[in-house]
């Protein structure tokens, strides 16, 4: 898959009056593109989830609900990930799909461009099975 099928097939983005839709990935394309270093992935749960199932190789960890400066934080936390190009694409996973989302608006109503969530989580949602279930790579977390 090319870089730029990538960037169409798994996702529809709508422009409805210059406001950008959500979008969603499944893990596996996820997975490839975070490795293929196309997306950066972020999992936006807490440090107990990361200890608990670990976390996607490679993804960044910042959690949504428990960053220490609040939403804030979070949004700055990834714009310094990203080095600050709010257009980079970035993928959100969490456990089922919801808190992802909720960061994904977040970032999108602080300008990043092409944010990406992972609807089926780590545990899986009505979007899918899951990282864990479709038996995606994990890293343990020791230091969470």
């Amino acid at each position: 898959m090319n870089t730029r099928s990538f960037l169409l097939a798994p996702v529809l983005v709508l422009t409805l009056g210059g406001a950008v839709q959500a979008a969603d990935i499944d893990a596996g394309e996820a997975l490839q593109a975070a490795h293929e270093q196309r997306m950066v992935l972020v999992d936006v749960r807490t440090p107990a989830e990361w200890k608990q199932t670990g976390v996607a190789p490679g993804a960044a960890r910042i959690s949504v609900t428990e960053h220490p400066q609040g939403e804030s934080g979070f949004v700055a936390e990834v714009a310094a990930l990203l080095g600050g190009d709010r257009s980079r694409p970035v993928a959100l996973i969490c456990r089922t799909g919801r808190r992802s989302a909720l960061a994904e608006r977040l970032l999108e109503r602080s300008g990043f461009t092409q944010v990406y969530n992972v609807a089926e989580g780590m545990a899986g949602s009505s979007a899918g099975p899951g990282w864990l279930a479709r038996g995606l790579p994990t890293e343990p977390c020791p230091s969470c």
